[in-house]
């Protein structure tokens, strides 16, 4: 007997707000996009998404991180829920630290503003 594979139900729909995503996958190898788009597809298929796929930044008003690790290396993607399903990616870098810079968190909390600004004018 074969088994039909059947493309996996979304549970999220994620959107990348402007180009700033696109930006940076752009910029990493082949090897660590498809890691990030696994990644991707877990947060948009799994009814629970394990910590070590997306975490809450704490001290923040609903920032998450994506993280990505190949190897060694490390990446980290910043996304908020909006509206409770839909998930929007923003800004993405390379971690070379065990902290999370303040200026990337920085950037990703004015983006999320932006994002809320633009709805609303809407």
């Amino acid at each position: 007997m074969r088994t039909i594979e059947r493309p996996l139900e979304k549970i999220r729909e994620i959107i990348a707000y402007k180009n700033y995503f696109e930006d940076f996958l752009k910029e990493q190898p082949l090897k660590v996009q498809n890691k990030i788009f696994k990644i991707l597809e877990a947060i948009e298929t799994l009814e629970r998404i394990p910590t070590n796929y997306l975490k809450l930044i704490v001290g923040t008003s609903g920032l998450y991180e994506a993280r990505i690790q190949l190897g060694s290396d490390i990446w980290r993607v910043f996304c908020f829920f909006d509206e409770g399903k839909l998930v929007i990616l923003l800004n993405g870098f390379q971690k070379k630290t065990q902290k999370t810079p303040g200026q990337e968190i920085r950037k990703a909390n004015k983006l999320m503003k932006e994002y809320y600004e633009n709805k609303r004018r809407q």
